[in-house]
This record gives structure tokens, C-alpha cells and sequence, in this order.
């Protein structure tokens, strides 16, 4: 696999899953800084909407033309062989919301 990037979007799959953790294959977010995804064999994630509430923690952006929400809420570390498909990097003003929201929501 190419070197993935931090503010990627990749296809993943994130079957299998528990209880109300998004299910499926779907576009995610990488967050971890490029340090990480360089030398570890995890990456953390944050799983990609189409459809949401205007929850807190859901970041709009967009992917190839359509509307979703980044679900802040939901993020979590998977092995880097769930990913099928390295897809675009978000805008810089996307990024920007992405931090400040995972600022807001996890460090006091």
C-alpha cells in the first residue's frame, strides 16, 4: 500500500462491528498525524456519513461532489488491511473544522 496521509479519505471496512458503531465499508477520515501512519500498522480514523443530525460533533465536508459529516464522535484505530481504497484530501478550511471540533470535544 502507497503511504496514506493525515486528512485522507480512504475506503474502509469496518465490519465487524458492536452495537451501535457504524457498520459497513465505508469512506473514513484518517486523524493520525503522518508520524504514526508511517511507522505503525494502526491508523485512527473517523468513519464518513451521508446523512446525519446536526449533532456537536459532525463536521460537513465534501467528497467527490456530495454532502457528509466526518462523525468526530465515532473515531477509532484500525489495522491499516481494512483499507480497500486510498481516496482524496480534504480542503484546508475542512481540516480546520475537523481540528477545532476534536479540540472542542476532547481536550478541556
Amino acid at each position: 500500500m502507497e503511504s496514506i496521509s493525515q486528512y485522507q479519505i480512504v475506503l474502509v471496512n469496518l465490519d465487524p462491528t458492536i452495537g451501535s458503531e457504524i457498520k459497513k465499508t465505508r469512506p473514513c477520515l484518517i486523524i493520525s498525524p503522518n508520524e504514526m501512519n508511517k511507522y505503525l500498522q494502526t491508523i485512527v480514523i473517523a468513519p464518513i456519513t451521508n446523512s446525519s443530525k446536526p449533532y456537536p460533533t459532525r463536521v460537513e465536508i465534501k467528497h467527490k461532489k456530495t454532502k457528509g459529516w466526518v462523525v468526530i464522535d465515532q473515531i477509532r484505530t484500525i489495522d491499516k488491511k481494512r483499507v480497500i481504497k486510498q481516496l482524496e484530501i480534504i480542503s484546508e478550511k475542512e481540516i480546520s473544522k475537523i481540528k477545532a471540533i476534536i479540540q472542542e470535544t476532547f481536550v478541556d
